[in-house]
């Protein structure tokens, strides 16, 4: 490992050591972000930081620091270490920050913008490795912006893309993954289809559920019996919670903003989830019907218990 990958991994900060700075040599901030916290060999925190100070390396800049958001979007400017840059930048640190793709940056043409203005308030440029820009310039400021323009133009038409494809999808009834929920399989064209084997453990699922008025006995009683969820798994309090406040049983069917009522998808019908749902919401009910002698008590009990555990604290 050379010495440039110890200092990356082993620090954020590199101060300089020399007892004459040398003016002719620009200090550089390098920014780095992932998406996602799974590794990306050309999106990785690793590969953006090694490029860059190729960049700065080839320039005569000096790195004096390095600074990495891993697993944050770039949707806005509230990231940590993003915010810790900006900081930097006022104190005046360093004079260009320098970062492998304009995505990594920024997506939003406002923020870019917005930041781009406030860092040439503080005397420091920006410089992108793969797409040439270089904000020390009047021609490289215009370059940024367009090629700003460009992103947000880029991700505001996929993102109508998927949102006319998701409606689309939703107008037909189909299922968006390849995991329907247990009671269903999928169809050729990406609809439901009830699985009546599985169906009729749903139901039993609702019918034992207002018989023990409890998840986790219910649960216990399936895997005392040795079934399974719809991906081998062991049933669990989550799991029956799951089933039983899924509307898509009683045939209403949702995908993001669409709504539908689907009868072919019915399960159980609307009586039977209508009494779950009230007894799975019996103790808030109760609450709401409990008397104000009750709720008094209630509360008194709370704040001797409160007391009693400041006192013991205190002691």
């Amino acid at each position: 490992m050379n010495d440039r990958h110890q200092r990356i991994q082993t620090s954020t900060e590199y101060p300089d050591d020399s007892t004459e700075s040398d003016e002719s040599v620009s200090k550089a901030a390098i920014y780095a972000r992932t998406s996602s916290s799974k590794p990306d060999f050309h999106y990785s925190i690793d590969e953006q930081v090694s490029r860059c100070w190729d960049r700065c390396t080839e320039n005569d800049w000096d790195v004096v620091y390095v600074f990495t958001d891993e697993a944050e979007t770039g949707t806005d400017t509230d990231r940590p270490e993003f915010q810790r840059m900006l900081q930097r930048a006022h104190d005046g640190a360093f004079d260009i920050v320098v970062f492998w793709k304009l995505d990594r940056f920024c997506r939003s043409l406002a923020d870019l913008v917005k930041t781009e203005e406030k860092l040439d308030e503080y005397g420091v440029a920006l410089q992108s490795v793969t797409e040439y820009i270089d904000t020390s310039s009047p021609v490289g400021r215009f370059n940024f912006r367009n090629l700003a323009s460009a992103a947000e133009l880029e991700s505001d038409l996929t993102s109508q893309r998927v949102k006319i494809g998701m409606h689309g999808m939703a107008k037909e009834h189909r299922w968006p993954n390849n995991r329907p929920p247990i009671g269903y399989d999928l169809a050729d064209d990406q609809t439901l289809k009830i699985n009546e084997e599985e169906a009729q453990l749903v139901r039993r699922i609702f019918r034992m559920y207002l018989d023990h008025r409890s998840m986790p006995e219910v649960a216990h009683q399936l895997n005392e019996q040795g079934l399974e969820t719809k991906q081998d798994e062991a049933w669990g309090r989550w799991s029956i919670r799951k089933v039983l406040s899924n509307d898509l049983y009683r045939g209403k069917y949702q995908l993001g903003e669409y709504e539908d009522h689907v009868e072919e998808y019915r399960i159980i019908s609307d009586e039977l989830f209508e009494a779950v749902t009230r007894t799975r919401y019996r103790f808030k009910y109760d609450e709401n019907e409990m008397s104000q002698g009750r709720k008094e008590s209630k509360a008194e009990k709370i704040f001797e218990q409160f007391k009693s555990t400041r006192k013991n604290k205190d002691e």
